[in-house]
């Protein structure tokens, strides 16, 4: 097994090793290429999860509507 670490470059859209793009514009590190392909899919899926998980989204109902009191606002951002 390779110690080698593989990135997701954001700038030039592809997998690269170590010594590539510098780590702001890059995800990572994965353990192989294959998992540095799939960076994107599994950022959008943690994003999903993430907008959809009612213990992090307080302000909507049951139905997933905003409630009608967030969208007063609050404090001096009150509508």
């Amino acid at each position: 097994m390779s110690d080698e670490q593989w990135y997701w470059c954001l700038e030039h859209k592809t997998v690269e090793v170590r010594e590539g793009c510098r780590s702001a514009d890059r995800l990572g590190p994965y353990t192989n290429a294959a998992e540095a392909a799939r960076a994107l899919e599994r950022s959008d899926e943690r994003n999903e999860a993430y907008d959809t998980d009612p213990r992090w989204n307080d302000d909507t109902d049951e139905d997933g509507d905003i409630d009608e009191d967030d969208k007063q606002g609050w404090g001096p951002f009150k509508h």
